[in-house]
């Protein structure tokens, strides 16, 4: 098939590059000219394991290319991807204007029946409105369906190729059989492809983030409880996750969520239910714990100095919302910063891929370090943000020789606790005992 997808970012370009491996030939449309020319040289902008592989491959045998000509892309394109950017406005509300501007674009240049799909994240009644301008600029025949992506950073590639589910909105037997085509590939091992009508699968995207961004809230919540009761969180986690009616995943407690789906898809869910006059109590729950949960770190580590920081400088392992990215989109690294630098406290920090985003974003507020070793020179404590791998099993001979004092406050609960009170470390972290 010829598929064209409108937008590079990080949906955009591995489902144009996925599209690519089984077969297709894809074109990918992006405005911005310099970004277009480095994937052209062969460059990808974005960390993802995985992809350059793909990337080079299908560009090599030319079944993947770029350009910032949109009509070029949509002249042979049976299939029209719209991969773009919906930022939450002030109100919480999802800004349509590039799916709607693209939209008006295409409908201007077409000249034959189309697919236009939206795979970008999209409140309820955005296709009827895509269907619309349609129907306003042109009198060619387009079927608009809605396609959600389910990517999970540090695993796109995988989520892609071999997806738990499709999701495709659309009433159109016409697209029905285009799309069940162009994804069969993908799910050979039996794995649904869902139909359903275009409401339903928009709603469906905003529900799964929710859903996931509640059972990660929740055990947020009852890992403070149980700093406060004296129970386990660990404990508590496996205790309720080898009950398969809530399953194991996403109950790991933390400072918070962040990236660049689930705080903005929550926040558009609830405006979306404000807009219908339905009062989504627990999203707005979830959304306050959440904000309050990102500097839980730093409330332990003015609790430990009794309130004042000031002149004290702080390590900081992890930037990233999570690892296997460079996105820092609402990661709890950059709240964590904001409140130390706030109370006059210095930090270095470290990450193996997110530092030169982070740097782009704060500049020189803190120091950048080469290594996570390096981090700890001259620093009171250690802080952990992200839960990379390469901060499992350090050297804590190598830690105890740099860092001035024996001091971690973990947020991903990296350290087995046992191993730290044998190690002489204060160690606080979510929901278990206090080490001191």
């Amino acid at each position: 098939m010829k598929i064209a997808v409108i937008g590079t970012g990080y949906v955009g370009l591995v489902t144009g590059t996925c599209l690519a491996e089984t077969g297709n030939d894809v074109i990918c449309v992006d405005i911005n000219e310099a970004k277009v020319k480095q994937m052209q040289a062969g460059e990808v902008p974005i960390y993802e394991p995985g992809l350059d592989l793909l990337f080079h491959r299908n560009i090599e045998q030319e079944r993947l290319t770029f350009t910032t000509n949109l009509a070029d892309a949509v002249k042979e394109a049976q299939i029209i991807f719209m991969a773009l950017p919906t930022p939450p406005g002030g109100d919480g509300a999802a800004d349509l204007s590039y799916i709607l501007g693209a939209a008006k674009d295409i409908s201007k240049l077409i000249t034959e029946y189309k697919v236009i799909v939206n795979k970008s994240t999209v409140p309820v009644g955005t296709a009827d409105k895509v269907k619309a301008v349609f129907a306003e600029n042109t009198s060619i025949e387009v079927d608009v369906v809605s396609n959600p992506e389910f990517l999970r950073e540090g695993v796109a590639v995988d989520d892609f190729m071999k997806p738990d589910r499709v999701v495709l909105g659309t009433k159109s037997e016409k697209a029905k059989k285009l799309m069940a085509e162009l994804y069969g590939p993908y799910v050979r091992q039996g794995n649904p492809v869902l139909f359903m009508d275009e409401r339903s699968s928009e709603l469906t995207k905003y529900a799964a983030n929710s859903f996931l961004a509640t059972k990660i809230t929740f055990m947020n919540e009852i890992a403070n409880l149980c700093e406060r009761v004296g129970a386990d969180v660990d404990a508590v986690r496996r205790g309720i996750g080898s009950d398969d009616r809530i399953g194991k995943r996403f109950l790991f407690p933390g400072v918070g969520y962040g990236g660049s789906c689930f705080p903005k898809d929550v926040q558009a869910l609830v405006k979306s239910s404000d807009d219908y006059a339905y009062d989504f109590q627990i999203l707005k729950s979830v959304m306050e714990v959440n904000e309050r949960q990102k500097t839980v770190l730093v409330d332990k580590v003015l609790k430990y100095y009794k309130g004042d920081i000031k002149g004290k400088h702080f390590a900081l392992w992890g930037l990233a919302f999570k690892p296997e990215t460079d996105d820092i989109r609402e990661a709890p690294a950059l709240y964590i910063i904001d409140e130390l630098v706030k109370n006059g406290a210095t930090v270095s920090v470290f990450d193996p891929e997110a530092m030169a985003n982070v740097k782009n974003a704060i500049g020189d507020k803190v120091s950048y370090a080469k290594n996570q070793y390096e981090a700890l020179e001259g620093a009171d404590a250690l802080l952990i943000a992200t839960e990379w791998s390469v901060f499992r099993n350090p050297d804590f001979d190598k830690i105890d020789g740099i860092l001035k004092n024996k001091i971690v406050f973990d947020g991903r609960n990296l350290y087995d606790l046992q191993k730290m009170i044998d190690l002489g470390y204060y160690y606080n972290s979510i929901g278990r005992k206090l080490i001191d």
